[in-house]
């Protein structure tokens, strides 16, 4: 063999491999992402209006938000600080599309959309394509999630940004770059500064690092993001612990049979084997967002009474996703998906009559 080439030969055996090209999103993931969402655009435009009616709370969002920046800064020092960046936020937005009924919903309605298409990824993610698009076609039939699409409140809009930080953090665990455990903070705080009780996500989210058991090294990545949203967080649950008496009404848990149905429900589903082998199980993280936040506030109710059920309306992403799981689950066992179907109904049935009372 001559010296050029041996030369090549060497070159070759050492030669670093090309590194693979990431797959591009397949069908399955744009279906996951725009059937979730096309289903809750259409059942949240359904009767938006309602008679061109507004209700108590719909009322002050219409009513500040139309006040200037200035006026709504003033306004929050004295009530209502905790609503004081959804209403600027509204404010912007009615300067840009109009004050009237349909502005103040359709916000609401778009950001369960958006959280409708994050339950689809993250089911999909965690148990497989099937499960992706019936957890998030399941999403927008739960009662709580239609009734506050059609809300001028930030419910939603917090809903939303806790699902796609339950998206980061997922996506997060595996892969360790610190930029997406700053896109993970970043939106969980914006999520806490439009409602504080959003912080309840935070305390499911260590949880489930915890039962996962993940390295050492994701668990401090989290614990220092963690800490940004807490020191983030903190000067305005200050200020606002200040005006706790406007939660004064609260005589005790509001709209709780709900939570404790979707609790069981939700426990019940995790007995059988969802999802697929990871670093974070489908379970261990659906059961925690769903249950925690809101036990957390009932236990804090045993000293002032805290829990409102559209405080942690975005505990309806664990159900989904379990609900999603458990269908594919049922599917895979070789039974008729019509059975599937008919349980489901049956479930979410079950979820109507506590919603409404």
């Amino acid at each position: 063999m001559s010296v050029d080439a041996h030369a090549r030969a060497v070159a070759t055996t050492v030669s670093p491999p090309v590194p693979a090209r990431r797959p591009s999103p397949g069908p399955a993931e744009a279906v996951v992402v725009i059937a979730p969402l096309s289903l809750t655009i259409a059942l949240g435009l359904w009767g938006i209006r309602r008679q061109n009616t507004m209700w108590g709370d719909e009322s002050v969002t219409y009513q500040l938000a139309h006040r200037d920046l200035s006026q709504i800064w003033h306004t929050a020092q004295h009530i209502d600080l905790v609503h004081a960046l959804y209403y600027a936020v509204m404010h912007e937005i009615f300067d840009l599309f109009g004050g009237g009924l349909l502005t103040l919903r359709l916000p609401s309605m778009l950001a369960m959309s958006v959280a409708a298409s994050g339950v689809g990824l993250l089911a999909l993610r965690l148990a497989g394509p099937r499960a992706g698009l019936l957890a998030g076609l399941v999403f927008p039939l739960l009662p709580q999630v239609q009734k506050y699409a059609q809300e001028g409140r930030s419910y939603a809009m917090v809903c939303a940004l806790v699902t796609w930080a339950t998206y980061a953090l997922v996506v997060s665990v595996p892969r360790r770059a610190r930029w997406r455990w700053a896109v993970y903070g970043s939106t969980m705080l914006l999520a806490c500064l439009l409602h504080e009780f959003a912080v309840l996500a935070l305390v499911a989210h260590g949880v489930t690092l915890v039962v996962s058991r993940v390295p050492r090294p994701v668990m401090k990545a989290w614990s220092v993001a963690a800490a940004g949203v807490v020191a983030g967080l903190l000067p305005l649950a200050i200020y606002s612990a200040g005006q706790s008496e406007q939660v004064s009404w609260i005589g005790g848990p509001v709209r709780l049979r709900y939570f404790l149905v979707v609790a069981v429900v939700g426990v019940a589903c995790a007995r059988a084997p969802l999802g697929v082998k990871g670093p974070v199980r489908l379970s261990a993280l659906a059961v925690p967002i769903l249950v925690l936040p809101g036990l957390l506030l009932l236990i804090a109710s045993l000293v002032k009474p805290l829990f409102v059920d559209r405080y942690v309306v975005y505990g309806n992403i664990g159900i989904a996703v379990l609900l999603g799981a458990w269908m594919d689950y049922f599917h895979r066992l070789r039974r008729s998906s019509r059975h599937a179907w008919i349980a489901v109904v049956a479930v979410l049935a079950a979820l109507v009559q506590p919603s409404l009372s």
